[in-house]
């Protein structure tokens, strides 16, 4: 495991990798880039942005209360915190409202996709916890073995293997089977259908006469 590097997170933006898909980057300005390559799989520590005091609705989730049937002023409350007599008392840890946010937060599985040697700045894959230039660490464990680098810029076009491209081909021309079929249908259910007006005019023609 490689040894913690400091940072300061600067922003997120959407890219494009090499086989098309697109993804959210985040860009981080590091004390230091030794050691790191693109495609490694890293743990990012950082502090969550702070919520002030907030309400059960918004720290954990609550449903709150019914909006209907005399409960006026329910709609966010959190309801009952405990039993009566016994135990006589609000449990440890009551999920209730309090500060939220402002914690320690660390997200690992993140990728590595990119790495500016003059700026000295990561491009790793995923979201990072905390605001603009909030202060991060980064601790390299592993490498990601399914590694697709980011498209370069200028770039247009979709690199794909041997076998994805054959995949390609084939879904193409299943679709495109699919697809004269169904024009195959709609072209028989057209002329049966004036095979039909033609017959319902000629009986009632015929009974008119």
């Amino acid at each position: 495991m490689q040894g913690q590097i400091n940072g300061i997170k600067l922003k997120t933006v959407q890219k494009f990798t090499q086989d098309g898909v697109r993804i959210p980057v985040t860009y981080l300005c590091m004390d230091s880039i030794e050691g790191f390559k693109p495609g490694d799989l890293v743990k990012v520590t950082g502090y969550s942005k702070g919520k002030g005091f907030t309400g059960v609705v918004k720290r954990w989730g609550f449903k709150g209360g019914p909006k209907t049937h005399g409960q006026s002023d329910r709609q966010r409350s959190p309801g009952s915190i405990g039993q009566g007599t016994t135990p006589g008392r609000v449990y440890k840890g009551k999920r209730m409202a309090g500060r939220s946010g402002g914690l320690k937060v660390t997200i690992s599985g993140l990728t590595l996709m990119d790495i500016d040697v003059k700026e000295k700045l990561f491009l790793v894959k995923g979201l990072v916890p905390g605001a603009k230039k909030g202060k991060i660490s980064i601790i390299k464990y592993q490498e990601n073995k399914k590694f697709v680098p980011l498209m370069k810029p200028g770039e247009t076009e979709i690199k794909e293997t041997e076998e994805e491209k054959i995949e390609r081909l084939r879904k193409e021309e299943e679709l495109k089977e699919n697809l004269e079929e169904a024009n195959e249908a709609k072209a028989e259910e057209a002329v049966n259908k004036e095979k039909f007006e033609e017959e319902t005019k000629k009986e009632e023609n015929n009974v008119e006469s």
